[in-house]
């Protein structure tokens, strides 16, 4: 199976990354793009049928590896 996890800075946190790409997309003529939010998707190939068990595992490596939760937030997709 595979698993996307996907994390990206909280709404409260600002995020002067995607002020830079939406600033530069801007430039390119789409000034319809309101905001943007740049983070890190990570894609794991993951072994067994246990479905709920790796969400569980994942859960916990997006929580106290993948991400910072202080100031990012996660979501998981299984696929």
């Amino acid at each position: 199976m595979k698993a996307i996890v996907t994390v990206t800075p909280k709404k409260s946190i600002l995020d002067p990354q995607g002020d830079a790409v939406r600033k530069a997309i801007h430039h390119l003529g789409m000034e319809c793009v309101e905001s943007v939010r740049v983070g890190k998707h990570i894609e794991l190939e993951i072994s067994g049928t246990n479905v709920e068990k790796t969400r569980e595992k994942l859960e916990q490596a997006a929580k106290d590896l993948l991400s910072n939760p202080v100031i990012e937030d996660y979501k998981i997709e299984i696929q």
